[in-house]
């Protein structure tokens, strides 16, 4: 019972220490809500006092902008007015402009017409005025003209000879000092030796028996000789000695190296022929490869194709007149560089077009046309600079100068072939050469004799005093030249000396 008892009023107890809790709680709960009810009322006030403080800052600063943004647009309207202001004066004095120059313009075209009629008025009275002149003087326009410049011709014609002779004279004496000056400067500067050379392609033999052997048996070693070179071998009677024919130039000196090779060897069968002309194509194409390296090098020209360099070693194989035209090419180019550095023209072009004015020449034999004409097409096909062109296809004057370069070019060419020593030409061409001059000087009426003197450097030339004046004279020396450098080729200048005299012969009886 006791225990119980204590157990009932242990759950009562509890009963109210739980219910004393509950309202406990609730009390301390609503009280700490008023706290904080009353704490976020306080932070709201706060916060839109606040707000309402950055509104108007925020307003105070947008009038501020408002007003600044309508002072701004009142100063850009007041330029805009300004501008259209000055604008519209502007237009209003173009429009007065263009009507004045409307005026202006109707009032020159005016002129013009008045300008017309009174040309044509006065055409028609000059008109007029010869044909009166024509009938009163019974002669035409053209004959009054001759007969006036007969007549002043006739008054003034020696005072007109000595002017001309004294001009002439002053003119020569300096072109002649000044040309002499840098012809000599530009020859010293490249003095080379002149040692004329003569491609003969002829083989000595050792003895007479050495030709049987190549012969051969029934000519088959000969036959085998020329037909892998593309030549003609000559046997004949002269002593230890054999010629070789061909019109290729580097044929023929494989065939000459190939033919020494065997002598010397001694073996000369058909088979050995073939091994000895194989070595000796490549013994001649290594050769024109170092001529033409070694002439490059020589000049000091770049930017050369290899086929262009080896184009100018085979020009070691080639002569003209008896001159190795490699060497005469290195020649030119040295000369020209000297003359375009002394004229102040370009040297390097200068240089170039006279190494490369005869490159046609390395394949003029496999080839139409000119030597020039070839060389053209090479020196387009490989790219070579068109200033270089157009220098050296002028030299033999087939093509007009485009250039002093080209002047120049001509110019060396003429002094590298026409130095001592430097060409040998046949008896026969020399001969018709110099028929040829007599002929041009004799073709002009009034000419009683002329004579080419100096290996066809002068050309003397004498007339008839009664038919030839001393002016006409002029004209008619004038005239052989040009008539020369039409229609003659030649290397170097020809002189013609006209000589007119009156000789008065009487007899004291």
């Amino acid at each position: 019972m006791d225990l119980l008892f204590l157990l009932l009023v242990g759950v009562l107890l509890l009963g109210i220490g739980v219910v004393l809790g509950y309202y406990v709680r609730q009390t301390i709960a609503q009280k700490r809500i008023g706290t904080l009810e009353s704490d976020i009322q306080k932070r709201t006030s706060r916060a839109r006092q606040k707000s309402e403080e950055l509104i108007k800052e925020a307003k105070q600063k947008a009038d501020r902008i408002l007003e600044k943004v309508q002072k701004e647009t009142e100063e850009r309207n007041k330029g805009i007015l300004k501008t259209e202001e000055f604008l519209r004066d502007k237009e209003k004095g173009l429009e007065h402009k263009i009507s004045l120059l409307d005026a202006e313009k109707n009032e020159f075209k005016e002129k013009i017409e008045k300008l017309k009629e009174a040309k044509h008025s006065i055409e028609a009275l000059r008109t007029q005025a010869l044909e009166n002149l024509e009938q009163i003087s019974g002669l035409s326009k053209k004959e009054a003209k001759k007969e006036l410049l007969d007549n002043v011709e006739a008054n003034f014609e020696k005072d007109l000879l000595e002017r001309f002779r004294k001009l002439e004279k002053q003119g020569k004496e300096k072109i002649n000092e000044r040309a002499k000056e840098i012809l000599s400067l530009s020859i010293q500067k490249y003095a080379n030796s002149q040692i004329q050379e003569i491609t003969t392609s002829i083989v000595s033999l050792p003895n007479e028996e050495i030709k049987g052997r190549i012969i051969g048996k029934e000519g088959r070693n000969i036959k085998t000789l020329e037909r892998l070179t593309g030549v003609e071998i000559v046997v004949d009677d002269t002593p230890e000695t054999v010629i070789i024919s061909g019109f290729n130039p580097v044929r023929r000196q494989i065939a000459k190296t190939a033919l020494e090779n065997l002598i010397n060897d001694g073996r000369i069968q058909p088979a050995r022929i073939e091994d000895m002309v194989s070595k000796a194509e490549t013994e001649i194409n290594t050769q024109i490869q170092k001529a033409g390296e070694a002439a490059v090098y020589d000049t000091k020209v770049i930017g050369l194709d290899p086929k262009i360099v080896q184009l100018l070693g085979r020009l070691r194989f080639r002569t003209s007149y008896g001159q190795n035209v490699l060497l005469h090419s290195i020649e030119v180019a040295h000369l020209a560089a000297a003359l375009a550095n002394e004229m102040g023209a370009d040297v390097e072009v200068a240089k170039k077009a006279g190494l490369l004015h005869d490159i046609g020449k390395a394949v003029d034999h496999q080839i139409e046309g000119s030597h020039v004409d070839i060389g053209i097409k090479i020196l387009e096909k490989f790219k070579v600079e068109k200033p270089v062109i157009d220098a050296m296809k002028s030299h033999h004057e087939e093509y007009p100068y485009e250039g002093i370069e080209s002047i120049l070019i001509q110019t060396a060419d003429a002094i590298s072939g026409a130095r001592p020593g430097a060409r040998k030409d046949s008896l026969e061409n020399y001969l018709q050469r110099l028929e040829d001059l007599e002929k041009i000087a004799l073709s002009f009426e009034g000419v009683e004799k002329a004579w080419a003197l100096h290996a066809g450097r002068e050309i003397r030339v004498f007339v008839n005093p009664q038919t030839i004046s001393d002016w006409s004279a002029h004209k008619l020396a004038k005239e052989i030249v040009v008539k020369i450098q039409e229609e003659l080729k030649y290397p170097g200048e020809i002189k013609v000396n006209l000589v007119r005299e009156n000789r008065v012969v009487e007899y004291a009886r």
